[in-house]
């Protein structure tokens, strides 16, 4: 019998939740007039907490909204966007977070969700919870100074600046459309009002911009401004989508010509954003980092197998999973979909693995030269590779 007990919190016990999570970040706690817009951003009966229970403290917590992750094919499954975990530093390597995490993966699958995602702020962690890097991203600096937009670059649309307030709501609406590359995200009224409390966070004032193509709102970001000092500026990109090229280089047309500006910075963007190709100088832009973005939970294999499509020549997987065994067995992969079989598996693989491919992030040969798949027949890992290939790299582009 362990020491502590894991629950839903009630709506009372919400703010110590995040008042713990930040803690665990060596972050104050949040103020009276910080806490309003936080808990707009928490989805009802989401909230996990682990109590001891001889004092009834809680020590440890975390939460999910429930989202949708865009699948190759087109598709979306059901996913738990998991984030704000943490436990009390004191209580540590006491059992708290694998009790923790299990909790809410067999709470997800109880309710239906195919899959889990988070951003891992340590990522030696999660891998033993069967999460895998599902996708991955970069960030660069672009010198303004010698950022020049091809004349041949696509055009047509105009850019606005507008309130921040009423451009959230157009930008809700209109994001599903731009949310078609595998790994991204449903974004449901909860993480708006998260990103409006981000925002008001910061030091100094932000702009909203929206860029509306024919037909209606097809782009947009939010950015800050930074100066060090005069004759010095940053402006730092928080958040930018778009639905086309029109859009992408209309909103970098705006963004490049802002006065004063001497630097963009833009964080967690696609390892194939084509910035570089829009411009006469291709070195204006400079990658300063690439890294794990979501990480992804299969929470029912055969379910989220059989939601993508396949391109290519059957292959066969055998898949474990310790924490869920009900996932274990072998799939026939193929062009015709995902089942269940009783053939010999052909390639050998944990659940975490698997999630690195499912996306398209990794190919499986990649990761039999690694020693993360097992290859049982020869040949079957560059099939597995023309089979789970994706046109672009998945990226989550959603931050929670």
């Amino acid at each position: 019998m362990t020491d502590h007990v894991v629950r839903t919190l009630t709506d009372d016990e919400l703010r110590a939740s995040q008042d713990l999570f930040r803690a665990t970040l060596h972050v104050k706690p949040l103020t009276d007039d910080q806490w309003p817009s936080v808990r707009a951003s928490l989805q009802p009966a989401r909230s996990l907490g682990v109590h001891e229970v001889d004092s009834g403290a809680l020590i440890g917590t975390a939460r999910s909204f429930d989202s949708a992750i865009t699948v190759p094919g087109g598709g979306d499954v059901p996913l738990g966007a998991v984030t704000s975990v943490g436990v009390r530093a004191d209580c540590t390597r006491r059992g708290v977070l694998t009790e923790l995490m299990h909790a809410q993966l067999r709470e997800f699958a109880d309710r239906g969700l195919v899959a889990a995602g988070l951003h891992a702020s340590e990522s030696a962690i999660y891998g033993r919870f069967g999460y895998g890097i599902a996708t991955r991203a970069r960030d660069y600096t672009v010198d303004v100074r010698r950022a020049k937009v091809r004349q041949d670059a696509p055009a047509g649309g105009r850019v606005n600046i507008e309130n921040l307030d009423s451009a959230m709501e157009r930008w809700a609406a209109a994001y599903p459309a731009m949310a078609t590359r595998p790994g991204m995200l449903a974004r449901p009224d909860e993480w708006w009002a998260g990103l409006r409390s981000h925002l008001a966070r910061e030091e100094g004032p932000v702009t909203a911009v929206t860029h509306e193509g024919t037909g209606g709102v097809d782009g947009f970001a939010v950015y800050s401004v930074d100066r060090p000092r005069p004759g010095s500026a940053t402006l730092n990109l928080i958040e930018m989508q778009a639905a086309g090229p029109e859009a992408f280089c209309g909103v970098w047309r705006y963004l490049l010509s802002v006065d004063l500006v001497h630097e963009v910075t833009a964080s967690v963007r696609p390892l194939d954003d084509p910035l570089e190709l829009l411009l006469t100088d291709p070195r204006a832009v400079s990658t300063t980092g690439q890294f794990d973005d979501l990480w992804v939970r299969l929470v029912d294999v055969p379910a989220a197998l059989a939601m993508r499509t396949y391109d290519g020549e059957p292959v066969v997987l055998e898949v474990t999973d310790p924490v869920l065994p009900g996932n274990e067995g072998c799939y026939r992969l193929g062009p015709d979909g995902a089942v269940r079989t009783d053939q010999p598996a052909e390639l050998q693989l944990s659940v975490d693995t698997l999630a690195m491919i499912h996306l398209g992030a990794w190919r499986p040969s990649q990761l039999v030269d690694t020693g993360r798949v097992r290859e049982t027949a020869p040949g079957a890992a560059e099939r597995a590779d023309r089979l789970l290939s994706t046109a672009t790299p998945p990226w989550c582009g959603t931050f929670f």
